[in-house]
C-alpha cells in the first residue's frame, strides 16, 4: 500500500512511479467514462531545491526543532502557547527517534505512520485524549514545516484544524498568495473555497514542492489518486467526483497552467469517444476472432449511425449477447450457436442485474437478428471477408411474433404513467413558484439590512450573519448572504438556496410550457430567442430548436408564460455578468465538448462556468417532487423525468383541440403516429367527446325528431310489430317500411320461419307440388316457372331452420377445474344456470322465430355433464389423486 500512495519521500532510493501508473490503469480499466486524455496524471519529479521554509532539518536535534516550531505556531505570541507547541513536538519526536533511521523522514516510515490510518496519537497508548490530540496537531506542524514529507493516504487520514494557515504562514509563497486570493474571489460558498486551497495544500505537502513546479499533470494526478481510494467525503472511485476541481479552475484562470491544458478538471478527465475496438475491448471478451469480428462489424456499421446508437449497439450486441453466450460455453469459437445456450442466452435477457424483469427485449433481439442477416448479405459481396462467419440467426420469427403486441403495452404504460403525472404537474409547478418566490423574497429582505440586523418575512425573524472567511474578500459584498431564523436557530445560506430554487423552477416550467427534451433544454442559447412581426404591427417571441434527436429544427411561439420564464434566465445572467457568459457543453450522449455558446442553462461547476447536463436537470426535478411527499403522499411512489413534461405537454395540446398535426410539428416529430403515442386518453375526454359529438348531430338534425312520440306514434310503432307476425313465423322487415315483396312471404328473404310450423311447410310443399302437377297437365308453363320458385325457396328456409334444431356439443379442449364438494357443486350450478338464463334471454329475443335454440340450450349447457377428452380426463385424475390429503379413488 504506501509504495502505491501520492507523495512519497522523493529522499528514498527507487521511486515507486511504475506501481502508482499501473494502479492508474487499473482504475480506468473499471470506469471509463473518466479517464485522461489530452492531460495524463503523473507524479512531479523531485524539485532539485525542495522547499525547506525554516531551512534543512532532517538531521537537526529534537530540541532545535521544537523551538522552531514554538515559535512558527505560536498561536498569540505567548511564552506559554510556543511552550506548548515546543513541548508537544518535542515529545513526538523523541517517539520516532525510537526507530530506526538516519533522517525524521526515515523514522516516520519505520515506526509505520506513512500509512492509511496510522496517525501520531497511536503512539500515546493509555494517554488522555488532549495529549493524543496534541500529538497529531504537531504531526501537522512537521508537515507544514517540511519535515515530514507524508503520503496521501497517510495525510488524509488526519483532521486538521487550520492546516491551510500553518502551511501559508510558513510558505510565504507570492504565488500561493495569489491563488488564494483568487479563490476567494469566486462566486463559491465557504466549503468550496476551503476546499479549492486545501487541495492545493494538500498536493504541495505530499510532493514535497513548490506551488511554482505544481504542473496540471501532477495536480490531475492528485486528483486521481484521491478518487481512487476515496480519502475525502464524495471522491470514492466510482460516483464521478474528483477533488482539485476548484483549485484547477483557479489556476487555470491566473495563468499557471499552459495554454494548452484544459481550463476544468473534467475537461482534462473525460474519456470523449472511444473507437470501436476501446468499446469492444473493455466488455474482455475471451475468443480473439469473434472480438475482431464485432469490431469489424461494429467499425462499418459506425459509419451510418451517431455515437450513441453505436453505443447501444454496442451493449446489446457485446454486453447482453456474446458475454452471456462465453459464460455459458467460455470455448464457443463461433456464431454457429446450439439450442442450450440459445435458451441461456433468451432467459438470462428477462432479468436486469439488479434482478428486476427487463420491460425492452426488443432491443436486444433485433439488434442480434441484424447482426446475423447483415453477416448473410455481406458474404455475398465479400465472401472471403464475411463468409466464414455466416451462421443460423438465433432470433426465430416467433421471437419477434409479439413485438407488436409489447410495442402496444409499452404505449399503455406510458399512456398510464402520464394520466397518473397529469393531476400532480399543477402541484409541481404551483410548489416550484411558490418555493422560489419565497426564497427570492427573503434574500431580498436580507440584502436590505446591514449584517447583524434582524428583518421579519412572513411573520418570521431573521438575522444577517456572516462567516470570518467573508471578512478576507477583496469585494466584501460578493459574499453569500446568510441569514439565521431566530425561532429555530437554523443558518440558511440564502444566496445558494435560492440560486438552487430558481434553477429548479426555471427546468420545470419551461420543460412544462415548450415540450422539449431534456437534451434541446440544455442547448438552449441566447441566440436561440427570436422574434417575429406579423404583418399586423404584432410582435411574436420565438423559440428557435436547435437539432437533435430528429435533426430538424423548430421554432416554437412562446406564450407570455415561457416568454416570462425565459426573460428571468436572461436577466439573472445579466444581472451577474453584464451579460449571458459564453461556457461550452458536455454532451453526455456524443462525449464531445460544444464550442463556447451563451447557453442559459448553466451555472458554476467546481469553480468555472459550465451549461447543466441532463443529469443535473433529472437532480433537481427528482429533488422538487421529493420535497413535496410530506405534504403530498401521492410523490412518494412517483418520479418524474424530463420525458414526462414532454408527454404531458403533447396530451394537453391535442386533448384541448389543437390539431395533431400541428403538435407534431411543435414537438419536432417527423411522423404523426408517434405525436399520437404521446398522447393519453383519458376516460372523462372520451364521455366529453361522445356527448359533444351528440350535441353537434342533434344540433344539425331536425328538432321535431327529438320530441316526445305522440300516443298515436306510439300505437303505430307497436302495430308495426304485431304486424310482422305471419303465419310461417315473423318479418324482419324495419320499423316504418311496408313489405315489399306483397306479402309473398315464402319467398321473402326477411321472413324468419318459427321451427314449429316446419309440419306445415310439408303440407305447403304437398300442395305445390300437385298444383305444379296439374300445371304440368295443362301446359301453363308459366305457372311452373313461379311454383318450381315457391319450392326453391321453401326447402331453403327448412333447412335452415332445421339447423337450428340440430343440437350438439362441441369440445375445445378447456381445463376444467378439480371436483368440489357437493354443497359447492350445487351453488356453483345455481350460479350458472343464473348466468346461462340471463344468456338465453339475452340470445332468445334476437331468434324470436327460434324457440328451440333456447330449449336447447337450456338442455345442452344446464342439464348435460360437460364432456372432457380423455386425455384430460386422466390428468385431471391424477392430480386429484396427489392432492394432499386425499385418497386415490375416481
Amino acid at each position: 500500500m504506501p509504495g502505491s500512495q501520492v507523495g512519497n519521500s522523493a529522499r528514498v532510493k527507487g521511486p515507486t512511479t511504475g506501481r502508482v501508473r499501473r494502479h492508474s490503469v487499473e482504475l480506468y480499466e473499471r470506469d471509463f467514462s473518466f479517464a485522461p486524455t489530452a492531460v495524463q496524471p503523473a507524479p512531479p519529479p523531485p524539485p532539485r531545491n525542495p522547499p525547506r521554509p525554516l531551512g534543512e532539518l532532517s538531521d537537526v536535534s529534537v530540541e532545535e526543532i521544537a523551538k522552531l516550531a514554538g515559535a512558527a505556531f505560536g498561536t498569540d505570541g505567548s511564552q506559554s502557547s510556543a511552550a506548548n507547541v515546543a513541548s508537544a513536538m518535542r515529545r513526538l519526536l523523541e517517539h520516532l527517534e525510537e526507530f530506526p533511521g538516519a533522517t525524521w523522514q526515515e523514522r516516520w516510515e519505520a515506526a509505520g505512520l506513512n500509512e492509511r490510518g496510522r496517525l501520531a496519537k497511536d503512539l500515546y497508548q493509555g494517554r488522555s485524549q488532549a495529549v493524543k490530540s496534541r500529538m497529531n496537531t504537531s504531526a501537522g506542524h512537521a508537515f507544514a514545516m517540511r519535515l515530514i514529507q507524508p503520503s496521501l493516504l497517510a495525510f488524509r487520514s488526519y483532521r486538521f484544524s487550520n492546516y491551510i494557515g500553518w502551511f501559508r504562514h510558513l510558505a510565504q509563497d507570492p504565488v500561493l498568495e495569489e491563488f488564494c486570493a483568487r479563490a476567494m474571489a469566486l462566486p463559491m460558498s465557504r466549503p468550496s473555497i476551503c476546499k479549492a486551497k486545501f487541495d492545493v495544500c494538500t498536493a504541495l505537502t505530499v510532493f514535497d514542492i513548490d506551488i511554482a513546479d505544481l504542473t496540471p499533470e501532477a495536480l490531475l494526478h492528485y486528483a486521481v489518486e484521491s478518487r481512487k481510494y476515496g480519502v475525502t467525503p464524495r471522491e470514492a472511485g466510482g460516483d464521478g467526483c474528483f477533488a482539485a476541481t476548484q483549485a484547477w479552475a483557479v489556476l487555470a484562470d491566473m495563468g499557471h497552467f499552459p495554454a494548452s491544458a484544459p481550463r476544468t478538471l473534467r475537461a482534462a478527465v473525460v474519456k470523449g469517444q472511444r473507437t470501436v475496438a476501446e468499446l469492444v475491448h473493455k466488455h474482455k471478451i475471451r475468443n480473439q476472432g469473434v472480438r475482431d469480428l464485432l469490431v469489424d462489424y461494429l467499425s462499418r456499421r459506425a459509419v451510418e449511425v451517431d455515437y450513441s446508437t453505436l453505443n447501444a449497439m454496442v451493449g446489446n450486441l457485446v454486453r447482453l449477447f456474446w458475454k452471456e453466450i462465453e459464460k455459458f460455453n467460455p470455448d464457443q469459437a463461433d456464431l454457429r450457436l446450439s439450442e442450450d445456450a440459445v435458451t441461456h442466452w433468451k432467459e438470462s435477457l428477462l432479468l436486469r442485474p439488479d434482478g428486476k424483469p427487463r420491460l425492452h427485449l426488443d432491443g436486444p433481439f433485433l439488434a442480434v437478428r441484424a447482426f446475423y442477416l447483415d453477416l448473410h448479405t455481406w458474404a455475398v459481396a465479400e465472401p472471403e471477408r464475411w463468409a466464414h462467419w455466416v451462421a443460423p440467426c438465433p432470433i426465430r420469427d416467433e421471437d419477434l411474433r409479439w413485438f407488436h403486441v409489447r410495442r402496444r403495452r409499452l404505449q399503455e404504460r406510458m399512456a398510464n404513467r402520464t394520466r397518473e403525472r397529469q393531476p400532480l404537474l399543477p402541484v409541481l409547478s404551483r410548489h416550484v413558484t411558490d418555493q422560489w418566490q419565497r426564497q427570492r423574497t427573503l434574500l431580498e429582505a436580507a440584502r436590505g439590512v446591514g449584517l447583524g440586523e434582524r428583518f421579519t418575512v412572513d411573520g418570521t425573524e431573521w438575522q444577517r450573519v456572516s462567516a470570518k472567511l467573508d471578512a478576507q474578500r477583496l469585494d466584501p459584498a460578493s459574499a453569500p448572504v446568510r441569514a439565521v431564523n431566530r425561532a429555530t436557530g437554523e443558518l440558511v445560506q440564502l444566496t445558494h438556496t435560492e440560486n438552487q430554487v430558481f434553477w429548479q423552477w426555471a427546468i420545470v416550467e419551461t420543460l412544462r410550457l415548450a415540450g422539449l427534451r431534456a437534451e434541446e433544454l440544455t442547448e438552449l442559447t441566447h441566440l436561440s430567442v427570436r422574434n417575429y412581426q406579423r404583418p399586423s404591427g404584432e410582435v411574436v417571441a420565438l423559440l428557435v430548436i436547435t437539432p437533435s434527436k430528429s435533426d430538424r429544427e423548430r421554432v416554437i411561439p412562446m406564450s407570455a408564460e415561457l416568454f416570462h420564464v425565459i426573460a428571468q434566465v436572461i436577466r439573472r445572467h445579466i444581472s451577474a455578468h453584464g451579460t449571458v457568459p459564453v461556457c461550452t457543453r458536455y454532451d453526455l450522449h456524443e462525449k464531445v465538448w460544444s464550442e463556447p455558446l451563451p447557453y442559459l442553462f448553466q451555472n458554476m461547476f467546481g469553480g468555472a462556468l459550465r451549461a447543466m447536463s441532463t443529469t443535473t436537470m433529472w437532480r433537481m426535478i427528482r429533488r422538487a417532487a421529493e420535497d413535496l411527499v410530506s405534504s403530498d403522499p401521492r410523490f412518494a411512489d412517483v418520479k418524474f423525468a424530463a420525458h414526462d413534461f414532454r408527454r404531458l405537454f403533447a396530451t394537453e395540446l391535442v386533448n384541448n383541440g389543437l390539431p395533431i398535426h400541428i403538435g407534431a410539428a411543435l414537438l419536432g416529430h417527423l411522423n404523426i403516429q408517434t405525436t399520437r403515442g404521446y398522447v393519453a386518453v383519458f376516460d372523462d375526454d372520451v364521455v366529453r367527446h361522445y356527448h359533444e359529438f351528440l350535441a353537434r348531430r342533434r344540433a344539425e338534425r331536425p328538432e321535431n325528431e327529438y320530441r316526445k312520440p305522440t300516443e298515436t306514434e306510439w300505437n303505430e310503432f307497436n302495430e308495426h310489430f304485431d304486424k310482422r307476425r305471419v303465419e310461417l313465423g315473423s318479418c324482419g322487415r324495419p320499423y316504418g317500411t311496408p313489405c315489399q315483396h306483397e306479402h309473398a312471404c315464402i319467398r321473402c328473404p326477411m321472413l324468419s320461419i318459427n321451427p314449429k310450423m316446419l309440419p306445415r311447410l310439408d303440407e305447403i310443399e304437398e300442395d305445390v307440388l300437385a298444383r305444379r302437377k296439374r300445371a304440368v297437365a295443362e301446359g301453363w308453363r308459366g305457372e311452373i316457372e313461379g311454383l318450381d320458385l315457391t319450392l326453391t325457396f321453401l326447402r331453403s328456409k327448412r333447412e335452415q331452420t332445421r339447423r337450428f334444431q340440430r343440437v350438439g356439443t362441441v369440445d375445445l379442449g378447456l381445463p376444467h377445474p378439480r371436483p368440489r364438494s357437493q354443497h359447492s357443486d350445487q351453488q356453483r350450478g345455481h350460479q350458472q344456470s343464473g348466468l346461462m338464463q340471463g344468456l338465453i334471454t339475452q340470445i332468445h329475443p334476437i331468434h324470436p322465430s327460434c324457440p328451440q335454440l333456447g330449449e336447447a340450450l337450456r338442455t345442452d349447457v344446464l342439464q348435460k355433464p360437460p364432456h372432457r377428452p380423455p386425455a384430460i380426463e386422466e390428468r385431471m385424475r391424477h392430480h386429484r389423486d396427489h392432492q394432499p390429503g386425499r385418497q386415490p379413488g375416481p
